[in-house]
């Protein structure tokens, strides 16, 4: 029997220009899996067919999330965990994002690890977390990103490969939309700038992009750039969010390409369907 998901977008659109609002806008999916698997189980589909495990920092997000569930939605697994083994901390399955005290939203005596193995995370219908034992079987909640800001301070090459290690590439950047994408992102990185997957190419006189798109769009800064070896592009994190050539051994935070198949935009609210990998 083919497993039926319930796929829901926080995207939202202003149909005539058919540009995302960014005042309400969040740079996901969230995706309601409706079979039970273990929290393990859950990490794992959610890593294979989506992103990974819901990150909740956002309760505004979750609102939206929980007033188009189904009916008999009772709770989900979501990507926190307690480390089992060394730093007994709670995390999030998301590796680049840390666990904030500040933003925890424990049910009532909760967490309270009733039976000494009440290791994963879970949220309820009230919108509060409990925490379960692992192993047993739960829906589970998949988010679906097109990209990721690493709060790493990094080389142009080092970010590089952390992307390619860790998810897809550095970020490239086609056209205004994805600008726009980026640039909500950026506005929480920790230094003044971000890298892209832009370089310059000494030998062949000309900037190009990682993944091997034609540079065609471009947002660079007045003045900018003057091609110099050794240099890359990144992003101001700040005012315009225009592009800066800059050093390859500065250090600065990066955005991540995770999206390794077709983004899905256009998605209707609640709709139950088979679902497919495009």
């Amino acid at each position: 029997m083919k497993n039926s998901t319930v796929i829901l977008t926080t995207e939202y659109f202003i149909s005539a220009l058919g540009q995302c609002c960014f005042m309400d806008c969040q740079l996901y999916q969230f995706h309601y899996i409706n079979e039970n698997k273990t929290w393990t189980e859950a990490q794992q589909y959610c890593r294979e067919k989506h992103t990974d495990l819901v990150t909740v920092t956002n309760m505004k997000d979750m609102k939206r999330l929980i007033s188009i569930l189904p009916k008999y939605w009772r709770g989900a697994w979501i990507g926190l965990y307690y480390q089992a083994n060394g730093n007994r901390k709670w995390h999030w399955s998301q590796s680049e994002v840390k666990f904030n005290e500040s933003e925890k939203n424990w049910n009532t005596n909760e967490p309270n690890d009733a039976t000494g193995w009440q290791n994963c995370g879970i949220i309820w219908k009230n919108l509060k977390w409990g925490d379960i034992s692992c192993n047993d079987p739960q829906y589970f909640l998949c988010y679906e990103e097109k990209y990721i800001l690493v709060k790493e301070n990094k080389t142009w090459e080092d970010a590089l490969t952390y992307c390619r290690d860790h998810h897809h590439d550095l970020v490239t950047i086609t056209d205004m939309d994805d600008q726009r994408w980026i640039q909500e992102k950026v506005k929480v990185a920790s230094t003044g700038y971000v890298w892209m997957g832009l370089s310059y190419a000494c030998t062949l006189d000309l900037w190009f992009w990682v993944s091997d798109e034609v540079v065609s769009y471009k947002n660079w800064a007045s003045g900018e750039p003057m091609d110099d070896c050794d240099m890359s592009g990144a992003m101001e994190t700040r005012g315009k969010h225009q592009w800066r050539k800059k050093d390859d051994t500065e250090k600065f935070n990066f955005i991540c390409s995770i999206m390794k198949r077709k983004y899905l935009k256009n998605v209707v609210f609640g709709t139950i369907h088979d679902e497919k990998k495009l």
